[in-house]
């Protein structure tokens, strides 16, 4: 019997970053903890539950209105954005009124998140990691893709371009290490820009609403969004702990000023 085709929304990921990879200044002098540097490195992903090709149709509609709106047009944000490569949703950068926009429309999705959190730290870093952040983040996605290998069904990984770390050959690195002994899945992985692919703004915004915890203690942004929040893995704290439906973060576990 042929096998039913899966919808595209049953293969496909969107994965986005936030925070830095940072740890030194010029001359390898630590800067962890200086304006600018973050505490910490999130990669998170999304999957949606329902067919993806109307969700980007309205995306794209969405952020190609905005250049047009006349509230948002001269904004310098916007207008930067779309001299370079034209407009796309980043948390970031976005004004607080289309932050809520973008926010309602995630909730209007069916869709959940999963992130996987690292805590930096230099001994970590230059242990584990070799001073390399190619390698940190290959580490982070092989164990963001780990529950993605409970089925032998293919996957497709659409990733937000980022550097070296990116390349082809370190995100198969990171795959491999996600793969455990005698699973043949068929994982592809795709890089994009955002304005190629609007879903990636929503991975973008679930990792920028748990930075806001994890870097400044504020949690509105979470509470807001806590129905599509999977898992979230905070492997380098003591305990490793995961947080999710029942045991959400609070502010408590913003990265204290005592740097490791």
């Amino acid at each position: 019997m042929r096998k039913e085709k899966q919808p595209l929304n049953h293969y496909h990921r969107f994965l986005d970053e936030a925070g830095d990879m940072t740890f030194y200044g010029k001359g390898r002098v630590p800067i962890l903890g200086e304006h600018g540097v973050s505490h910490c490195f999130i990669l998170g992903m999304v999957r949606f539950h329902t067919d993806i090709i109307p969700i980007r149709q309205k995306l794209f509609k969405m952020q190609n209105s905005i250049p047009q709106n006349l509230y948002y047009k001269n904004v310098p944000s916007v207008l930067k954005r779309v001299k370079k490569e034209g407009f796309y949703f980043h948390a970031k950068d976005d004004l607080p009124e289309l932050r809520k926009e973008f926010f309602d429309f995630i909730q209007t999705l069916d869709c959940s998140f999963y992130a996987v959190v690292a805590r930096k730290n230099y001994g970590i870093f230059e242990r584990k990691y070799n001073g390399k952040s190619s390698e940190m983040y290959a580490d982070l996605l092989s164990h963001l893709l780990i529950q993605e290998f409970n089925t032998d069904e293919k996957l497709i990984l659409n990733i937000a371009e980022l550097d070296s770390s990116t390349h082809a050959q370190n995100l198969e690195k990171a795959v491999e290490m996600a793969r455990g002994t005698g699973q043949t899945k068929k994982v592809t992985c795709n890089t994009w820009k955002f304005k190629d692919d609007p879903l990636l703004s929503v991975a973008d915004y679930m990792c920028w609403t748990v930075q806001r915890i994890f870097e400044t203690g504020e949690t509105r942004f979470y509470d807001y969004m806590e129905n599509k929040i999977e898992k979230i893995w905070d492997i380098y704290d003591k305990e490793g702990k995961m947080y999710g439906q029942g045991n959400p973060l609070t502010e408590k576990n913003k990265v204290g000023s005592q740097l490791p």
